[in-house]
């Protein structure tokens, strides 16, 4: 199937691209005047439309624009049996832990662990630290976290990975991943736990406005970028009924909570597909936790969170510059679009 969504992908690339010059070069000789070069036509359509390669170019949109509505038609009825409708599960005794990936977080940790402390059902603490060189392990441990130790730097998405088999080792039933940045509200989780009564995995959004701070680290590039991405897996998960089996907006947001059984069905993949496929590219494990759950049957809803301004030190991805949130989405594309 990637390499149905990459050709699907390229082509409507190419083709966009072949439209747009076409029209812009016939644009412009027309606007000179030189009739003579583009057609005999005497007005802007009948010049585009006995223009060289016109027939060409509608056809290829033809068929393209063909195979796209056989494609929708196949799904039809994607994940449209009953188990992607509303049922209920309740989890009667909630037990949470909270992952925190860290690296150099020593202005932060110690603020970010005690606010999910005071969050009503938190048990655990676990920071995964990357090996920082501050004393962000220190803090952490006195605040009371369990801390895990990494001996070298292998990244944000293997923090996450560790984290997660981490997390299964302890007795929750309810495992939520976060950030250490303080952009994140530990107060999130009281909205977003309840939907796990209806869902396997909830995931925050921070695109609405009245919900973040001014000035936060998303950018217009940023927002609107993550906002497409989002968008791509929606329609790479297409059903007509429903638009996809998951409505997604903010395809960068780290914080989520999920159930333990839901994690236990997919967290051998993850460890093995990370190692794979994501290892090079940590910030990849965002959008792979979303699409192997999706993958894996999972129903899961994203509902809007708070989003803050950073509260010390720089972003690790770096994303929030334009060059590399630009890198950043094209390798979030192509790992959309070939997985």
């Amino acid at each position: 199937m990637g390499f149905l969504y990459v050709s699907f992908a390229v082509s409507f690339v190419i083709l966009l691209i072949t439209n747009i010059v076409f029209v812009i070069v016939n644009i412009y000789l027309w606007s000179i005047d030189d009739h003579v070069i583009v057609t005999s036509g005497t007005n802007l359509i009948e010049i585009l439309y006995y223009a060289p390669y016109f027939k060409w170019i509608i056809l290829s949109d033809t068929i393209w624009l063909g195979l796209g509505f056989l494609f929708t038609l196949t799904r039809k009825r994607y994940k449209t049996d009953q188990h992607f409708y509303l049922s209920s599960k309740k989890i009667s005794n909630p037990i949470i832990t909270v992952i925190i990936p860290t690296y150099n977080e020593e202005n932060n940790v110690e603020k970010v662990i005690k606010n999910f402390q005071l969050e009503k059902n938190v048990k655990h603490i676990l920071v995964i630290d990357n090996n920082s060189t501050d004393k962000t392990v220190e803090i952490a441990k006195q605040c009371g976290a369990i801390v895990i130790t990494k001996e070298t730097n292998k990244g944000f998405g293997d923090s996450c990975v560790v984290g997660l088999n981490e997390a299964l080792k302890t007795d929750a039933n309810i495992i939520a991943l976060t950030e250490c940045d303080g952009t994140y509200s530990s107060s999130d989780l009281q909205k977003m736990v309840p939907y796990l009564e209806n869902c396997e995995i909830v995931l925050g959004t921070r695109l609405v406005q009245v919900l973040i701070e001014k000035e936060n680290q998303n950018g217009i590039f940023n927002t609107w970028g993550n906002y497409f991405i989002a968008k791509l897996i929606q329609i790479k998960y297409l059903n007509l009924q429903h638009m996809g089996v998951i409505s997604l907006t903010d395809v960068g947001c780290t914080f989520r909570c999920m159930r333990r059984e839901s994690l236990e069905k997919i967290i051998e993949q993850i460890t093995s597909d990370y190692e794979k496929k994501i290892d090079k590219n940590g910030w990849l494990i965002i959008p792979y936790l979303n699409m192997i759950g999706i993958q894996k049957d999972l129903k899961i809803v994203e509902v809007p969170i708070t989003f803050k301004k950073r509260t010390g030190g720089t972003s690790k991805s770096g994303a929030e510059r334009k060059s590399k949130g630009l890198l950043y989405g094209l390798r979030f594309i192509w790992f959309i679009l070939k997985i």
